[in-house]
């Protein structure tokens, strides 16, 4: 089996991660800084100054034979408090990094919103607040007018990711835990600020296509024979897919969907959510003309009943085996013997990959197309000696057993276009700083000099024959 001729292969970056130049430009501030600064473990400043640097990284983009690359613009470089008047120096970079691009015959797949609402914003209510939603569509319709040179547009990345950790593991800000309330709340708010961009979209007639980044973690009871782990299987994979997969791929929530959710926030006596007649008619009409679904994919979950108080610890340093993760009217995740776990807790098993392409095709029949649009491996890496590559065979092993299930699908009769590796760099991470790499490029912080990586170059075969190398 082999890759076809057209399949974009690219590296996937995030603004607010890989630019640095937090304030330059008249930059607006974003929700992480000031809770960074309270936190006082990391600082986003310079992350790996691509902001400066992307004419070198696209060039290594050529250079390893990557033909796209998965960027994201960040709305408080456009406007810094999230509305008003457009700052030109945000906008005149785009345009040059997006010339750049295509200089180097990179295809950019472009990201509105990746993570980082601006703090005005998000002081606001964030996407709890209905008017930032509007804000939001204003911005996305100045960005399809503005950046004409654009063909593939992400609406939102993860917003599972930003709903979950916002409201219930507490690791981004807010840094609220347990409040499922407001966690499905802005699970919906996302899903009607997704729809209505997609919806203005193609009302505005653009050029190109337009999709949405899902961050999905497949969920499997930890004893496939007990009832009690396949209903917290359920419940889990609720909290974590089914309400974006149903909201934004069918533009309707499932009767077990419901049951599920209102089952959640009863056990923590919380209110159900706010859910209109009207929005569902916009999440109905955003499915019918979605383009694409990216789907992220790192590790799966396994579930076991529990019954007991919502308690977790997050994993932010690599110390495995220190995370905790029991949630009060869900379950409590473990594993089981015989799965690999990398230093940050993670489950690595590349079936799952494969089993979500499967059930978005089986289950969601109106999507036409699929782009892996993060997969890759955390690693504790140290710069290489002079005149050395540095050896990530790990990773290696672990992005060929991802892509053996991309093409398993693809076989399989599966829309899947293209794969992305995350990261196309090295760069800061949201909640472990900059001792989890993931780059197929090593970036001294110190210096900001790049090193390809083992990966790089086997990668680059894979560009070049379109065949998955041993």
């Amino acid at each position: 089996m082999k890759f076809s001729i057209d399949f974009y292969f690219g590296g996937a970056t995030a603004a607010f991660q890989a630019e640095g130049a937090v304030k330059e430009d008249n930059k607006g501030q974003v929700l992480w800084e000031p809770f960074l600064e309270r936190q006082g473990r990391f600082d986003p400043e310079p992350a790996c100054d691509f902001y400066h640097r992307y004419p070198e990284d696209l060039k290594l983009s050529h250079d390893f034979g990557l033909n796209s690359i998965r960027i994201s613009i960040a709305w408080a470089r456009i406007f810094p408090i999230g509305a008003g008047k457009p700052e030109q120096a945000g906008v005149d970079y785009y345009h040059q990094m997006f010339a750049e691009c295509r200089k180097n015959g990179i295809e950019p797949f472009v990201t509105l919103h990746h993570f980082d609402t601006p703090e005005t914003l998000h002081q606001a209510g964030d996407w709890l607040n209905p008017d930032n939603i509007e804000k939001y569509v204003a911005y996305a319709k100045f960005c399809f007018q503005e950046f004409s040179e654009i063909n593939y547009w992400i609406t939102i990345n993860e917003p599972t990711s930003m709903a979950v950790q916002q409201y219930t593991t507490g690791t981004f800000p807010p840094g609220e835990k347990y409040n499922f309330h407001k966690t499905f709340q802005a699970e919906h708010n996302l899903n009607l600020a997704h729809a209505r961009v997609v919806n203005a979209f193609k009302e505005m007639g653009i050029a190109g296509q337009i999709g949405v980044v899902h961050a999905l973690q497949t969920v499997y009871p930890f004893d496939p024979a007990k009832d009690g782990d396949i209903h917290a299987a359920k419940l889990q994979d609720t909290l974590d897919n089914r309400v974006f997969l149903d909201g934004t791929l069918a533009g309707e929530y499932g009767t077990e969907t419901l049951a599920l959710m209102n089952e959640i926030l009863a056990a923590n006596q919380q209110a159900e959510i706010t859910i209109n007649p009207s929005e569902m008619d916009e999440l109905k009409q955003a499915a019918q003309q979605l383009d694409f679904v990216g789907v992220n994919y790192y590790f799966s979950k396994y579930m076991k009943e529990y019954h007991g108080i919502s308690e977790t610890v997050h994993n932010g340093t690599g110390q495995k085996g220190s995370s905790i993760s029991r949630l009060q009217g869900i379950g409590e995740s473990g594993v089981p013997d015989g799965i690999e776990m990398t230093d940050w807790d993670w489950p690595i098993n590349p079936q799952g990959l494969y089993d979500q392409l499967e059930r978005i095709k089986t289950n969601y029949p109106l999507v036409k197309d699929l782009y892996i649009t993060e997969n890759g491996l955390g690693l504790k890496e140290e710069k290489p000696a002079a005149g050395k590559i540095l050896d990530d065979q790990k990773r290696i092993d672990y992005i060929r057993l991802h892509l053996a299930e991309v093409l398993r699908a693809i076989n399989d009769g599966i829309n899947v276009k293209g794969y992305f590796v995350w990261s196309l760099q090295d760069m800061f991470s949201w909640t472990n700083g900059y001792n989890k790499r993931y780059g197929l490029f090593f970036v001294d912080f110190e210096t900001q000099q790049r090193y390809p990586k083992k990966s790089a170059h086997w990668f680059k075969k894979i560009t070049e024959t379109g065949e998955l190398p041993e």
